[in-house]
């Protein structure tokens, strides 16, 4: 058996040893692909491999054209849109994501920008306090059980929607549900958006969602920007001046946003939900892991398509 890391952005050096000792515990072969410049390099060491496991790294068709043995690829990490589900169902291969590993760090990092835009982005004014103040979870998945685990720590009243999550789940961890998204935003001065991008909700929040929030709103997304609707957006900060966006993924039009809302919204350099070591650590291993449970014993609960 030979499993494939292919990285543009390797994992830490830990995380491969903990890879590497899963992968050798099970008398694999480990064979590591880091920071490739050209698409052709991902293309040749997949040719022989069994296993492929990634972060960010695209797994389109050329791939798995070129992947004569491969059975499975495991995305390190909840989202899975990197990768073509339709061609690897059409080759026979099982992908799988490593959900729940790093949704500790999303979510401390979604509570961190909340308070953030709450401090007026620490520029010396006086800002308010999360306590007391009503958070909206938009999705009840890992992210968002973990949004509102620390969110109760900060004295917040949480509610949340997801259709997929039953309502006596969120009763559990002390979340009040919500009927629809509408009631969602309407109902709450923080939203912390945790959905995946799918058909039903790229550019599903736009001008009518963001304006219904009460005033002096605070909207932080670290799910995916496609589910923004970006002039929606421009149009409800220019219509709302009380309202603040905070996000780690960069919207195509943030340098206008930026120069537009000054103080009002903040996006990081790059995608840092998932940036902490403990985070790459753990979806590393776990995708190791889940790798060898497909390859040697067929498991593949975390399957994706």
């Amino acid at each position: 058996m030979k499993v494939l890391v292919a990285t543009e952005k390797p994992f830490a050096p830990v995380a491969v040893e903990g890879i590497r000792a899963e992968v050798e515990k099970a008398g694999a072969e480990l064979v590591l692909l880091e920071k490739y410049t050209d698409r052709s390099q991902l293309l040749e060491a997949v040719a022989d491999a069994d296993a492929l496991i990634v972060r960010s790294d695209k797994v389109t068709a050329d791939v798995f054209d070129a992947a004569r043995n491969l059975k499975i690829v495991v995305r390190a990490g909840a989202g899975y849109d990197n990768i073509d589900l339709q061609a690897a169902t059409a080759h026979g291969v099982v992908v799988e994501n490593t959900p729940g590993q790093n949704s500790n760090a999303v979510a401390e990092l979604a509570l961190g920008m909340m308070v953030m835009a709450a401090r007026n982005m620490y520029d010396g004014t006086s800002g308010t306090e999360l306590k007391g103040k009503r958070l909206g979870i938009q999705a009840f998945g890992q992210v968002g059980r973990n949004v509102a685990r620390i969110a109760s720590g900060f004295g917040m009243e949480v509610s949340a929607v997801d259709p997929f999550c039953p309502a006596d789940v969120m009763v559990a961890a002390g979340v009040r549900p919500v009927k629809d998204v509408p009631e969602l935003y309407i109902n709450s001065e923080v939203v912390s958006i945790n959905i995946p991008a799918t058909p039903e909700t790229v550019r599903s929040i736009g001008y009518d969602l963001i304006t219904s929030m009460p005033k002096k709103a605070i909207l932080v997304n670290t799910a995916r920007k496609e589910v923004i609707d970006e002039e929606g957006l421009m149009r409800a900060l220019a219509d709302r001046s009380d309202i603040k966006y905070m996000s780690d993924i960069r919207p195509d039009c943030a340098e206008e946003l930026l120069e537009k809302f000054p103080g009002r919204v903040f996006f990081t350099p790059k995608k840092m939900g998932a940036q902490t070591a403990e985070a790459n650590i753990n979806a590393g291993i776990a995708a190791a892991r889940q790798c060898i449970a497909f390859l040697r014993d067929g498991i593949d609960r975390f399957r994706v398509n």
